[in-house]
C-alpha cells in the first residue's frame, strides 16, 4: 500500500521546515505568497488533503471560513480579521486568510481556490480593480455563504457589513467647510469602486448644501499604490487653482497628500486641511496629527462572521445589510483653532 504523504514529505521535497509547510497550509501571513503557493501545489499533487481530511472529501466542506481582503497590512483589515477570528473560534472553525493585493484576477483566483478547497463560506472585501462579479455570482449559485464587508457591490445580492459611507464623507466635508475651507478636493479610489463613489456622492452633497462651487478639477482618483496616491495629490496641489481642503479615501492617501503639500511648501492646516479614512494608529504620530474617520473595524469583523455563521447554520434566504456607526476624529491637520 502506498504510504500516505505527510507534512514532512512536503517540507523535505521543498527544502523547508515542517513548521513552515504547516504555516503555509494555514495561510499564515508570515509565510510568503511564493512559498505558500509551492506548498499548496505540492500538497494537491501528493493528494495530501485526501488523506489528511477524509471528512472533507466526503462532504466537500472544510472546517474553515475563507477570508479575502485587499491587504492584510491595512490596519482596518487586521482589526477586522481579529473580530472574525473571535467568532470563528467560538464556532469551532478556522480561518483561511488571503489577500488580493487589490487585483481582480488574484481575487477571482483565490475565490475559486477556496471553493475548490471546500471552505464553508467566504467573507470578502473587494479588490480595488474588481469591476466584474461573476466569480461571486457563481459562488452564490453553488449555495456557498458569502458576506461582503467594508467594500461591497450592488451587483451581488448577499449579506453585507458597512458603515454609512455617504454620511461619513458628508460629515468630513462639512467639517472642512466649518473651519473655513472654500475649495475642497476629493481623492478617491478607482473610479469603478462603489465605496469610493458613495463617499464622492456624500462629498458632493455637502458641497451643494453649503452652496459652494462644485469643481470637477478638484477631484482625483488613485489605485492605492504609493506612486498613484502621490500623483493624484500632486495633480491637485500643483494645479493653477489648488484646494484648501482635501478629503482622502484612506489615511494612506491622506499621508501622500501631506507629503505633496510639504513638497509644495504648503503648511497644514493653515494652507491646506486634510482628512483621511480608517483612523490608523500612525495618525496620532504624524506632524501634524491626522484628522480621520474612525471605522469600527473589529466590530465589522464580528458582525461579518456572525452573519456567515447564521447563514451556515440556518441556511437563511433573506439577506441583511448591517450599517455600523463611524466617527470623525478631529486632530491637528484640520485644527485651525489651535493657530489662533
Amino acid at each position: 500500500m502506498r504510504k500516505k504523504p505527510t507534512l514532512k514529505d512536503i517540507a523535505t521535497a521543498l527544502n523547508i521546515s515542517t513548521s513552515t509547510a504547516s504555516r503555509a497550509l494555514q495561510n499564515n501571513p508570515r509565510i510568503s505568497e511564493e512559498v505558500r503557493k509551492k506548498v499548496l501545489e505540492l500538497a494537491q499533487q501528493l493528494n495530501y488533503f485526501d488523506n489528511k481530511f477524509p471528512e472533507v472529501m466526503a462532504s466537500k466542506k472544510l472546517n474553515a471560513i475563507g477570508v479575502i481582503v485587499p491587504k492584510i497590512g491595512y490596519h482596518l483589515y487586521a482589526m477586522a480579521i481579529s473580530g472574525i477570528e473571535k467568532i470563528a473560534e467560538e464556532n469551532g472553525m478556522h480561518l483561511v486568510i488571503c489577500q488580493s493585493n487589490e487585483s481582480y484576477e488574484r481575487e477571482k483566483s483565490l475565490t475559486n481556490e477556496l471553493i475548490e478547497t471546500g471552505v464553508s463560506g467566504l467573507i470578502v472585501s473587494l479588490a480595488g480593480e474588481t469591476k466584474q462579479f461573476d466569480h461571486f455570482l457563481e459562488l452564490k449559485k453553488k449555495g456557498i455563504p458569502l458576506v461582503f464587508f467594508n467594500r461591497q457591490c450592488d451587483e451581488v445580492e448577499t449579506d453585507k457589513v458597512v458603515i454609512d459611507n455617504f454620511k461619513a464623507a458628508y460629515d468630513a466635508t462639512e467639517h472642512l467647510i466649518s473651519i473655513g475651507c472654500k475649495k475642497i478636493g476629493y481623492i478617491g479610489g478607482p473610479q469603478k469602486l462603489q465605496i469610493s463613489n458613495t463617499r464622492l456622492a456624500g462629498y458632493h452633497q455637502a458641497i451643494s448644501d453649503a452652496n459652494l462651487f462644485s469643481n470637477y478639477k478638484l477631484i482625483e482618483h488613485c489605485n492605492f499604490t504609493k506612486e498613484s496616491n502621490l500623483s493624484a495629490a500632486r495633480k491637485l496641489l500643483y494645479s493653477p487653482n489648488p484646494p484648501d481642503g482635501i478629503i482622502a479615501f484612506s489615511d494612506q492617501v491622506a499621508i501622500s497628500a501631506m507629503l505633496a503639500a510639504k513638497e509644495r511648501g504648503l503648511n497644514i492646516p493653515e494652507d491646506l486641511a486634510i482628512i483621511g479614512f480608517n483612523n490608523e494608529p500612525v495618525d496620532e504620530l504624524l506632524e501634524p496629527s491626522l484628522t480621520s474617520i474612525d471605522q469600527p473595524a473589529y466590530q465589522m469583523g464580528v458582525e461579518a462572521a456572525q452573519l456567515i455563521f447564521n447563514n451556515i447554520n440556518n441556511s437563511a434566504n433573506a439577506h441583511s445589510q448591517k450599517v455600523l456607526k463611524s466617527e470623525l476624529v478631529i486632530r491637528n491637520s484640520t485644527n485651525k483653532n489651535k493657530l489662533k
